[in-house]
């Protein structure tokens, strides 16, 4: 499925300050793709257990060895092997181009938050080759009278319409996500769809594009809400990640009515496999298919003071809850000492109110 074959898909390109349209469309070309990643090469890498190959995991930290320094986190962290005839490992994720503490060269261990995956003599960040973005086009696009002017101006002062939200409606017409990006015209023309549209191509050097991987949550959620718990068991953790995030984007723009005090949850923990299986489950135990309860320790400390849809004190029946134990019991600290994940969930649960017992 290509982005919005179903044509019922809304976007709205909007002023962030004022609130008003530049247009409205149907489709949108760009929105997915490789946000810019930091890329790092680990020389003299030496694997803990298998090799590092393919996707290593949602947040993963590299520890310099030795030293009074602080860890440095690479998130969505990918890894193609080793350089080919080195024994270098090229490590690549989102960094916002910080990278190691100033001036450490020496060795450096990296684990995912479960497990050490190995430990290298050194490091260096790798400044990628220059490589052109995608340009951002919105098909299609109705214009408002404000677009109008600054495309007939044609001046590079009015074709910088300055920072806008892109605001993405699903086919029911309720606000799933939205992006902010600085709207600078590249190019239009008269469009395809209708002789009164046109296609607005925006400089894609100033957005940051969904995650390709992201790609197949965001059409399940942008054909509609998830009406049933669990839809998102069988994602791999990578878009468990993803599932979670628009559950959370989603979470901030709505009023959750809060269930009295001394209800009884019931959390299915057949799939609290990782972290965000434990969040999405208990989110559903909470508000239903595609709720939100937390999406990490501090997110669920919030949660639990209410206005989540939740009043203490409550009770929690959590079945399954062995599954959840064996698979996050084990944790590490950014630093890389070891810590007990499971029974901190347990306490943080405790200290809110929720009375959890485990079945």
């Amino acid at each position: 499925m290509h982005e919005d074959e179903r044509g019922r898909t809304r976007y709205t390109l909007a002023e962030t300050e004022h609130g008003r349209a530049w247009g409205v469309c149907t489709r949108v070309e760009g929105l997915f793709g490789q946000p810019r990643r930091g890329m790092y090469e680990l020389f003299g890498w030496v694997p803990e257990r298998a090799e590092v190959i393919g996707w290593v995991g949602s947040r993963v930290w590299l520890v310099p060895e030795g030293e009074a320094l602080g860890a440095w986190l690479l998130e969505d962290a990918e890894s193609a092997g080793r350089l080919l005839g080195t024994d270098s490992l090229v490590l690549t994720g989102l960094d916002d181009h910080e990278g190691p503490p100033e001036g450490h060269t020496g060795p450096v261990r990296v684990h995912d938050g479960h497990r050490w995956l190995g430990s290298c003599r050194g490091s260096t960040r790798i400044v990628p080759a220059e490589q052109m973005a995608s340009p951002l086009v919105l098909r299609g696009l109705t214009q408002s009278d404000r677009l109008r002017t600054a495309l007939t101006k044609g001046t590079r002062r009015a074709l910088d319409l300055d920072e806008a939200v892109l605001e993405i409606r699903n086919d029911r017409g309720e606000l799933l996500a939205d992006r902010v990006l600085w709207a600078r015209v590249r190019a239009w023309r008269p469009s395809r769809c209708a002789t009164d549209l046109i296609d607005l191509e925006l400089d894609g050097e100033l957005f940051t594009p969904v995650p390709e991987h992201a790609r197949p949550v965001w059409e399940r959620w942008l054909a509609a809400p998830p009406d049933t718990p669990g839809v998102w068991a069988r994602l791999d953790s990578r878009r468990r990640g993803a599932w979670l995030d628009l559950v959370q984007e989603r979470a901030g723009r709505r009023t959750h009515r809060d269930r009295p005090a001394g209800h009884a949850y019931e959390l299915d923990g057949r799939h609290a496999t990782d972290a965000p299986g434990f969040h999405l489950a208990l989110g559903e135990a909470v508000n239903g298919p595609g709720g939100y309860f937390g999406g990490c320790l501090d997110a669920l400390v919030d949660c639990l003071r209410g206005t989540f849809g939740y009043t203490a004190p409550a009770t929690l029946l959590w079945r399954d809850a062995e599954i959840a134990h064996e698979h996050l019991s084990r944790a590490l600290t950014p630093e890389g000492r070891p810590y007990d994940l499971f029974a901190e969930l347990l306490d943080v649960l405790a200290e809110g109110g929720m009375r959890v017992t485990l079945a």
